[in-house]
């Protein structure tokens, strides 16, 4: 079984920064592509970030120069830096993998348990 497991959300003002990790645990022979997503109340879950394997990262326009991903192999964790966040980027932050946990498995897509963020303004 795998587990992803967040931490580092909180409050922070507009203009702040925060940085949010994720580390996965459990029976894990590969991790394929790593992400976050967001979710705002009353709104759908959007990608925010994805960092692949070996390490070629995409960005939702609206957090590029302001948001990094970035990944540790060898401790399987994901980083999520977050600079000059704005109000409207309140929301739960969930981290995604997509893992082979054996060398005869396929892939399977895996979610934590989400982290909140809130942006005061």
């Amino acid at each position: 079984q795998v587990q992803l497991v967040e931490s580092g959300g909180g409050l922070v003002q507009a203009g702040g920064s925060l940085r949010l990790s994720c580390a996965a645990t459990g029976s894990i022979f590969s991790i394929y592509d790593m992400a976050w997503y967001r979710q705002a109340p009353g709104k759908q879950r959007e990608l925010v970030a994805l960092v692949t394997r070996l390490g070629i990262t995409t960005y939702v326009d609206s957090v590029k120069g302001r948001f990094t991903i970035s990944r540790d192999n060898a401790k399987n964790t994901v980083y999520l830096q977050m600079n000059s966040l704005k109000p409207e980027e309140t929301a739960v932050y969930y981290c995604n993998a997509r893992v082979q946990p054996t060398r005869s498995a396929s892939l399977y897509g895996y979610w934590g348990q989400g982290t909140q963020v809130t942006v005061s303004s």
